[in-house]
């Protein structure tokens, strides 16, 4: 046993360390950090936006069918950082259970619901020996009827909560400082301020000055019918410009 503390509990996703470590756990995490993109989420007063990286690994790639933005339903839309193949996975279980929400109970499942859910299922995985975590991070936005906009993100160890503006990936300690600063008095940001603030924030943390083609915007507002939708390449320049004229 002269390897350390940590020998061999690494082995098996169910045990335990002597400090209490999961250690299958902790390298999800760091999975998901070692994918190589970061995301952030805003919440603001009428809407949600979320904005991560687009990386198109190959020139021979199609970009369009690059993406991390997956709409769940109508109303509520994913952004998924980590593996790819893992977000896969995990999107298609959201969809099925929002889809048997609705049709039990004959209404749109509320995002914090679809959170407990997809966080129950993670720390399931935590537990079987055959299960291993999935390296993903999945973020949730969309307006809830009665609570407004919601925002939360669920951690591949089942951990969930809702935030006002929260990050995912590389560098996400960075982005939180920033978000926090933002936040600071309280502010009710409108819907460009919301979606600028998380443009401006993956910008501050990552010291880059992206192209429209380069970022993904995702956000649900109130005056659009809380239907999620990502935003277009115009879309996307307008509030570029807009920054960096304020800049």
């Amino acid at each position: 046993m002269s390897r350390g503390s940590g020998a061999g509990y690494d082995r098996h996703i169910t045990i335990f360390s002597p400090e209490g470590r999961l250690f299958q756990v902790e390298y999800a995490f760091k999975a998901v950090k070692a994918a190589g993109n970061t995301s952030i989420a805003v919440r603001g007063k009428d809407s949600v936006a979320v904005v991560t990286q687009k990386k198109v690994p190959d020139k021979l790639i199609d970009p369009t069918s690059v993406t991390h933005m997956f709409k769940i339903t109508k109303f509520i839309g994913m952004l998924a950082t980590g593996a790819r193949a893992d977000a896969r996975s995990l999107v298609q279980k959201a969809r099925s259970v929002a889809a048997e929400f609705r049709h039990t109970y004959g209404y749109e499942i509320p995002v914090d619901y679809l959170a407990a859910r997809l966080a129950d299922q993670a720390q399931v995985y935590t537990q079987h020996a055959y299960m291993r975590p999935l390296a993903v991070v999945p973020i949730l936005a969309g307006i809830d009827e009665e609570q407004g906009p919601q925002l939360f993100k669920v951690d591949p160890a089942g951990y969930y909560v809702g935030y006002k503006g929260t990050s995912a990936g590389a560098k996400d300690q960075e982005a939180d400082n920033f978000l926090e600063k933002r936040f600071k008095n309280m502010p009710q940001f409108s819907y460009e301020e919301t979606v600028q603030t998380a443009i401006a924030a993956l910008q501050n943390v990552l010291s880059e000055d992206f192209k429209a083609t380069e970022i993904e915007v995702g956000v649900v507002r109130e005056s659009e019918g809380r239907v999620f939708r990502v935003l277009t390449t115009d879309e996307v320049e307008d509030h570029l410009t807009a920054i960096s004229e304020r800049d």
